[in-house]
């Protein structure tokens, strides 16, 4: 991956917002600016420099991962020693932080560090608009975690039974992707079934799936860094009229949605398609979330699709189409792909049958 490029263009941006150095915390961002993937560091970006900060746990680590970027093992405070970086150099005076990921006590710890006459700038979110369009090689990983993914979902479907835990076969399936190389789980996955299908970020519990009803599946896994992310919805024994309206009124929205995903497109647009036809069926109010969200190195990220959101779609933005309805104290169901956009339209990079499945 080119990460001189990437800095390239956070050094531009630097210059237009009359920053002269921005100090990354987040470690997501680190990672797309630099390549090292550590649970401890700071990069400072300045006009023909970079330095990657970090302790003696990940000197071989960031030796061997860490492209462009001067690296610094410290013994001290990464703020403080990003500090004293700062102090030698007189011309870097506004100093840009990342206020959505730096806690105010962060910044009084790096307030107190720096020299007389620098000043601390709350910047916008410069390296996350950079993050939204990927490149091909990160369109590469993301649709082989994809890939695995859509796999794992048979496995998923060969292990479902009634009277097997919502835990229990959470657990099978996460054995499974590590198995299959998996980096690990891009969040915990849910099992929702029966009456707790309802419950749209219920995480798998103790209860024994039952014999008949909806099971809701969100599951997704890291590969090479990047996240994947699907959602399938399956009934086990025989669904009645109303759960079946339901499903295909879900299935329908969401392919709504797809077929409007194309550059130039407003993501509220987007949202606003699945959510139109599940009002005219008389779900609208029960679907309570956003339709989707960006997918990369984090699973949740830039854009986000949802009302009042006027991001414009472009090529290269990885996103998930995910609508739902829940009915307290009967049922859910949700469907959820990630696609990528084109220069046309979208990919579906989770391609997985999204007929209602009886089992």
């Amino acid at each position: 991956m080119d990460h001189r490029l990437r800095r390239l263009r956070v050094e531009s941006e630097l210059e237009e917002r009359r920053l002269d150095v921005l100090l990354v915390s987040h470690l997501p961002n680190i990672r797309y600016l630099s390549g090292f993937s550590g649970s401890s560091g700071v990069l400072l970006i300045a006009p023909r420099e970079a330095v990657l900060i970090t302790d003696g746990r990940y000197r071989e680590q960031a030796k061997q991962e860490v492209q462009g970027a001067r690296l610094k093992i410290v013994k001290q405070p990464l703020l403080t020693s990003a500090a004293l970086w700062l102090n030698r150099r007189r011309s870097l005076r506004r100093i840009g932080v990342e206020p959505a990921h730096m806690t105010m006590a962060d910044r009084a710890a790096l307030s107190k560090a720096l020299a007389r006459g620098r000043s601390i700038v709350g910047a916008p979110p410069i390296v996350e608009r950079l993050r939204m369009i990927k490149d091909g090689e990160e369109i590469g990983r993301i649709r082989a975690a994809c890939g695995l993914g859509v796999k794992l979902f048979d496995t998923l479907i060969s292990k479902l039974r009634p009277g097997i835990s919502e835990r229990r076969l959470a657990a099978l399936l996460e054995l499974a992707a590590r198995e299959a190389g998996a980096d690990e789980m891009s969040f915990p996955t849910i099992i929702a079934s029966g009456e707790r299908s309802a419950l749209a970020h219920h995480r798998a519990g103790n209860a024994p799936i039952p014999s008949k009803g909806f099971v809701v599946s969100d599951f997704g896994v890291i590969l090479a860094g990047y996240c994947s992310d699907m959602t399938r919805t399956v009934h086990l024994g025989r669904p009645t009229r109303e759960a079946r309206s339901a499903y295909e009124a879900v299935r329908e929205a969401q392919q709504a949605a797809v077929e409007l995903v194309k550059p130039g497109v407003r993501a509220a647009k987007v949202d606003q398609a699945a959510r139109k036809l599940l009002y005219n069926r008389k779900l609208g109010k029960y679907f309570t979330h956003s339709t989707g969200h960006g997918v990369g190195l984090e699973i949740h990220e830039a854009p986000r699709l949802a009302a009042r959101q006027e991001e414009v779609l472009q090529p290269g933005m990885v996103v998930t189409i995910e609508p739902g309805v829940y009915l307290p104290g009967k049922w859910g169901v949700r469907i959820e792909d990630t696609v990528v956009l084109t220069e046309t339209g979208c990919d579906i990079l989770t391609p997985c049958p999204k007929d209602l499945l009886t089992l």
